[in-house]
């Protein structure tokens, strides 16, 4: 998310959705015991001066560290409208949970930041318990707000499977159940995502109870059906009318097709869902298509769609489980993964202003171990720089002996040692795969090997030897500070 478009998003929900937070400068602020003495309130003041002078780091600092000595909550405030004004989501966040834990469990306004921050930092699970804690002190009409405000940023998730499993554990804690038949959707499409059927199916069922011409609701539950093979009467029905009723819904075409195909029209289905993918080009659809061309015995054109699906979306969940089932050589396995890479990169960064490049070169070595990343990255001349510890949720550098934390590798990487270098799915990368959970493009070779990802803004460019063994990776994205361009090349590949 760019600067700019986090800005406005926090400051527009927090002022037009009840998350309302007003600015205070330095001198606004009530004298306490905790500000009355001469050394706060000049720190306090020279942050203010700090800030009006473009210093927002030194300021930010200042303030979040003042707040932790004296315990108080409104600096941590403070350092969190800095954080967000200057952009950076990661660093607000930080002020936020300092905020949350200074201020007691009873006020509900740095809950709801917090809440926010955590999911606009893609970190839905972590979002989950002070999200309960809120709701639990919410009235019944504050609680729905609620929701709804969570509801409209899953939009904005990266991993939408992450995302409404959250939500599901978000809602299915609470009691009475939301009444609002959008949260009653979202809310059985999580419960689907999270492996309870029949949460979902109840949900559906009452949502259609009531309303019985939910075109939405009609076509999940007879999808969720089909999909499964049980009651495919049943689910024909279901998705019939949903279809009589939306017409040119692609998806709901292509839950049409899916039905038949179950019931063995395979011809019938074949062109219904290829008139889906017309209207609508999505990778799940593509997957269809690809099963039943499969089915069919056309094997060349199934690949072909597969190919196709790849390109829209390689990590859409319906995809990589039936590339999975009827074409392993292409799915990423769900086992425990290990790997070393050792080699050499370079990196340059163009179009910086007034002409100027920046660069550098070095060594790395790599070594995977189930989600776990170690990445070392070395001088020219092999001596280390730093090291990089890569968990789900956490990246930990160490450099000169000192630790440094982050949730985010690639920023903590571009913040410590000023090189724009690709550390979060770098592993996954490397073995030709797509870094699970956000949305990315694949490309293949006539051989069947990748030739090209692009993924979190970078495109990828890969080098095979006849051995199937990678060569040489080429990287490349533009940002706010040029063209970068990256090479890599291997002395160990995966050994």
């Amino acid at each position: 998310m760019s600067k700019f478009s986090f800005k406005s998003y926090i400051w527009a929900l927090m002022l037009g959705t009840g998350l309302g937070i007003s600015l205070f400068s330095g001198h606004a602020i009530a004298r306490t015991n905790s500000l009355d003495s001469g050394e706060a309130v000049f720190e306090v003041l020279a942050s203010e001066i700090a800030l009006q002078r473009g210093e927002a780091g030194l300021a930010y600092r200042t303030y979040l560290e003042l707040a932790r000595q004296l315990d108080d909550p409104r600096l941590a405030q403070r350092a969190m409208e800095i954080a967000i004004t200057a952009g950076s989501p990661d660093l607000a966040l930080q002020a936020a949970q300092t905020w949350d834990g200074l201020a007691g469990s009873k006020q509900t306004k740095p809950k709801e930041v917090l809440i926010t921050l955590l999911i606009l930092n893609q970190r839905w699970s972590d979002a989950v318990k002070p999200a309960v804690s809120l709701l639990n002190q919410q009235t019944p009409a504050q609680r729905e707000n609620t929701l709804l405000q969570i509801q409209s940023l899953l939009a904005k998730a990266t991993d939408e499977s992450e995302a409404l499993r959250a939500f599901y554990q978000i809602v299915s804690v609470l009691k009475p159940e939301p009444t609002n038949p959008g949260l009653l959707y979202t809310y059985a499409m999580s419960a689907e995502k999270s492996g309870h059927i029949d949460v979902m199916e109840k949900v559906l069922r009452e949502i259609l109870r009531k309303n019985p011409d939910d075109a939405n609701s009609l076509n999940a539950l007879g999808y969720s059906l089909a999909d499964r093979n049980q009651k495919l009467p049943e689910a024909f029905e279901l998705i019939s009318k949903a279809h009589q009723i939306s017409p040119r819904d692609g998806f709901i075409l292509d839950s049409l097709g899916w039905v038949n195909f179950r019931m063995g029209k395979n011809t019938l289905a074949l062109e219904q869902l290829q008139q889906a993918f017309n209207m609508k080009p999505e990778a799940d659809i593509a997957a269809h298509i690809g099963e039943v061309l499969w089915a069919m015995n056309r094997s060349v054109e199934a690949e072909d769609m597969w190919r196709k699906g790849q390109q829209l979306d390689a990590n859409n969940p319906t995809l990589k489980e039936t590339l999975k089932r009827l074409k392993p050589d292409w799915s990423v396995a769900d086992t425990a993964l290990k790997g070393s890479w050792d080699g050499r990169f370079s990196v340059k960064v163009t179009g910086l202003t007034e002409g100027k490049n920046q660069g550098g070169s070095g060594g790395f070595t790599l070594i995977q171990d189930a989600q776990t990343d170690v990445l070392e990255i070395r001088n020219p001349v092999g001596g280390s720089i730093a090291k990089i510890t890569i968990k789900p949720g956490e990246a930990i550098l160490e450099r000169d002996g000192q630790l440094t934390t982050a949730i985010d590798a690639d920023t903590l990487i571009q913040n410590t040692l000023g090189l724009p270098l690709p550390a979060r799915g770098l592993s996954d990368w490397l073995r030709g795969q797509t870094r699970p959970g956000g949305n990315a493009s694949v490309e293949r070779n006539v051989k069947g090997q990748v030739s090209k990802i692009t993924q979190d803004g970078w495109t990828l460019n890969y080098n095979w030897n006849n051995t199937q063994r990678l060569e040489k990776l080429t990287m490349n994205r533009s940002s706010n500070i040029g063209s970068i361009d990256i090479r890599l090349v291997f002395d160990n590949p995966n050994e």
